[in-house]
Formats: structure tokens, sequence, C-alpha cells
């Protein structure tokens, strides 16, 4: 069956677009399972890994930057959460895309969507070979083993069903968010008691004493933005669940909302903790900055606990991307524009090729830490930056399209709706836009990432002449 609008007999106007994509799952995902997925996808390893290289880069105004991107964060998945309560579809932003911005749109989309998680996944199998690298057991097991290892254990899983899927992020989100409390709560004590930590008392003074809010003024802040946005690369994923989902109505609102107090409280709040427990010289990209601490206080055991805490958010941000992917992929490939062997679906209602095509990324990734396992983590993230920002400006486009033919009567906003718009939607898309320019300015890898710009956009136009031919041939039923 070709992905078509549905035109046969009239249909209010809030259902009249159906995606082939979206049949066939099964709806095993509780609400239990969305709200965990929601927090999984506002906490992964931007915060655990990434967040000591940039505290050591832009001192305690990293918080501001988290801040500042938290917000848009928000506005993005606030404006994805709209258009699934419009129509809950497996296909997110890609189905919406399609029906907003033709089948060109939902190319563009979806395939910024795939170079988004097809580095993320290298990205996540890294940070999880440099945690295990952590104990002494693995020290001498190459930093690629390690990667491959990652890769096949998650993937083995997110192959059986949803359900299984659903599970794994669900513990997996209760490991962070376990681990960030506890975080918090020894810090305030240290903090309230004035607790020496390798020679520093905790308390404002660490930063007053320290160079300040901006110690090496408001340019290193500004620079470390593009990083941050990767921090919150999986909070859409929340809005590919609800395909697979029952009552996405009254669960999606609940868990989409309460993604900004998530932000508040984890991001901001943990690194202004960090900031005050330790000088933010202390912090390092080479580890987590919470292994940092726990090290520093010396209690026993501690900081291998945390360290298998990080280890967790690796696992559960490389979880999500094999999901998300697969049902984005299918979704395509239904339409024409992915391959055909990634709409295949198996016993368990999961779309193993999308999901096998995306790992196959990841293989690839096993050998980028094989020859270059120092810079690995760095050049994969960027890529993903690119992406993220892509998938981000096609959300906010696709409810900016949504917005206006609201205005026009042709479709009905739901009572859930994004705030402000249209002005919110041009706000996010110039704050997109604003951090293109700041990973130009920021030289190096950030440079080089957005010279790539055009090989990007060369390799969307040539395979789009591609793929053309099937795409048309599968959308002329409805025409």
């Amino acid at each position: 069956m070709s992905d078509r609008t549905l035109t046969e007999a009239p249909a209010p106007a809030s259902s009249r677009h159906v995606d082939a994509g979206d049949e066939g799952y099964s709806k095993d995902l509780k609400s239990r399972h969305i709200n965990m997925i929601a927090i999984g996808g506002a906490i992964g390893t931007g915060l655990f890994l990434g967040a000591g290289g940039r505290l050591a880069g832009a001192g305690p105004s990293l918080a501001i930057a988290y801040a500042v991107c938290g917000v848009f964060a928000f506005f993005v998945v606030r404006a994805l959460g709209e258009l699934v309560l419009y129509r809950p579809s497996s296909g997110a932003f890609v189905s919406y895309a399609r029906e907003f911005m033709g089948e060109k749109g939902a190319y563009t989309a979806g395939w910024l969507y795939f170079l988004n998680w097809s580095t993320t996944t290298v990205a996540d199998i890294t940070a999880a070979a440099v945690f295990a690298h952590y104990w002494s057991a693995f020290t001498d097991v190459p930093q690629w083993v390690l990667a491959f290892i990652a890769l096949a254990i998650v993937l083995t899983a997110n192959l059986i069903s949803v359900k299984y899927f659903g599970e794994m992020e669900f513990w997996f989100a209760i490991v962070k968010v376990g681990a960030l409390v506890i975080f918090m709560a020894v810090a305030i004590y240290l903090v309230a008691t004035s607790h020496p930590i390798d020679g520093h008392t905790p308390g404002l003074a660490t930063i007053t004493d320290n160079g300040g809010l901006f110690p090496s003024g408001v340019i290193p802040m500004l620079m470390v933005v593009q990083g941050v946005v990767f921090a919150y690369a999986s909070v859409e994923l929340c809005g590919v669940a609800a395909g697979e989902t029952e009552n996405p109505e009254k669960i999606m609102p609940k868990a989409i909302n309460s993604i900004m107090w998530r932000v508040g409280v984890f991001y901001v709040g943990s690194v202004v903790l960090l900031a005050m427990l330790l000088p933010y010289t202390a912090y390092s990209a080479d580890q987590s900055p919470f292994v940092t601490v726990f090290d520093k206080l010396g209690i026993p055991g501690t900081a291998g606990i945390m360290n298998l805490v990080v280890l967790t958010a690796a696992l559960s941000s490389l979880n999500s991307g094999l999901y998300s992917t697969g049902r984005i992929l299918r979704s395509m490939a239904l339409s024409g524009s992915a391959p055909k062997f990634t709409g295949v679906m198996n016993k368990g209602k999961v779309p193993y090729g999308g999901v096998l095509f995306t790992a196959a990324f990841g293989v690839a990734g096993v050998g980028l830490n094989y020859w270059m396992p120092g810079e690995a983590f760095e050049i994969v993230l960027n890529l993903a930056s690119i992406g993220i920002l892509g998938t981000w400006g096609m959300v906010m486009l696709c409810s900016l399209f949504f917005w206006h033919r609201s205005r026009s009567g042709l479709v009905t906003r739901p009572s859930y709706r994004l705030p402000w718009a249209p002005y919110t939607q041009i706000l996010t898309l110039l704050f997109l836009a604003t951090v293109l320019v700041l990973m130009w300015s920021d030289g190096g890898v950030g440079r080089t990432t957005v010279m790539l710009l055009p090989v990007i956009a060369a390799a969307l136009v040539g395979g789009w002449f591609l793929v053309r031919g099937r795409v048309a041939a599968l959308s002329s039923p409805r025409d």
C-alpha cells in the first residue's frame, strides 16, 4: 500500500492525511514508557559526558547556555506535540512534512534526521567505549572493540519488539534520573555543610574566586552552544513514540510539559552545583564531570557507580536512535524516498530494515574508533549537530505551515498548542541559524562541519533525482 492522502470520501480536516507508514505497528507503549522516554530524551550523553569539556571551556556560564537552548528545545517539542495531537504518526515530522510541504519536504526532513541519528549512533558507541575504559578490566581492550560490543547488545534488544525498547528505555531513564537526584542531593549537602572537596570549600566562592560566571568572557559560552544543542538531541523522540501508544492525546501533553522543568532542574541545576563544588578548571572532556566529583570525594566505589550510570546514558541514547530512525525510514520507504528494504517489518512488528540500516553506520563508527579514537566523538558530534539543526528546523517549518493552514480554515488546531505562534516558530528558526554562525565562528571542526553543508545539500539533491521516479509512482494513486 502506498503512502497517500485519502480522497475517496469526505473526511474531517484533521484526519484527511493518512500515511501507509503508520500501519502495522503494535500499540504496546504505555503511559509510563512515554513519560520516561520524554525524560530520557531530555537527559542524554550530552549532559553526562559533554558537560565536562564545556564546563572547562565556558566555566559556570554553561548553565546559561543550557537554559537558553533548553527553552528552544521545549519550543520544538511543544510544536511537535501539537502536530502529534492533530494526527499521531510514527513517521512524526516526516509525515507532517509530507502533508504540509510535499514529498520533497518529507524526503529532506527524513534524511536530515537520519544524518542526525546515524552520526549520533557513532557518538554513543564512542562514549560507551570511553566510559568502559574507566574500569581497569577494560583498560587494555581496544576502544573499537568496546564500541562494537555496545552496538551489538542494543541492536539485538531493539530488533525483538517495541515492548523491549520501551522497557529498556524505561529502566535506562530510571537509572539516569535516580543518579542525578542522588548527585544533586549529595551536592546540596556538600554545599550546605561546606564540606571540603580536594582542598576546595564548596559554595558560591568557588565561582567568584575563579573568574566568576564568565571566567574567559562571554565568547566561550557562545561557542559551546552547538554542543549544548546536541545535549537536547532526543527531545523529539516522544513524538515518534506516540504512533505506538494508545490514547496519545492524554499521555503526550503531560509528558511534553514536564520537559521544561526537567531541563531547569537537571541541566541547569546540575551545572550550577558542579561549578559550586569544584573550580571549573578541575573538569575535562576526558571524564564525566559527575565522575570527577565523586573521584575527588574519595568515597570508595561511588565514582565507579556514577560511571556505570553515564554508560547507561550512552546506551539509552543509542537505543533511542535505532528505534526512531527505524520508524522514520519506514515512513520514507513506503513513499519511495528511502531504500525499499528499510520499510520491511519482522514478526515483532519492528521495522528491522531501517534499524539495521542505521546500525550499519554504527559499524562504520567502529572503524572511526579504530583509526581516530581521540577525535571520533568530536567529529561525529558536529555532524550530528547539523542533522539536529535541520530536524528542528523542519519541525518548526511544519508547525508554521500548520498554523497558516489553520488560519485558512483547512485544518483545526488541537487545544494543546505551541504558544505565541507564529512568532515562536520564527524566533526558533532564527536561533537555529545563529547556531550555524557560531559553529563557523568557532573554527576548527565546527567550521569544517559548516563547510560540509554544500556537500550535504548536493547529496540531498542528487539523492532526490535518484528516488523521484519511485516517489511519483507510489504517490500517483492519490493524485
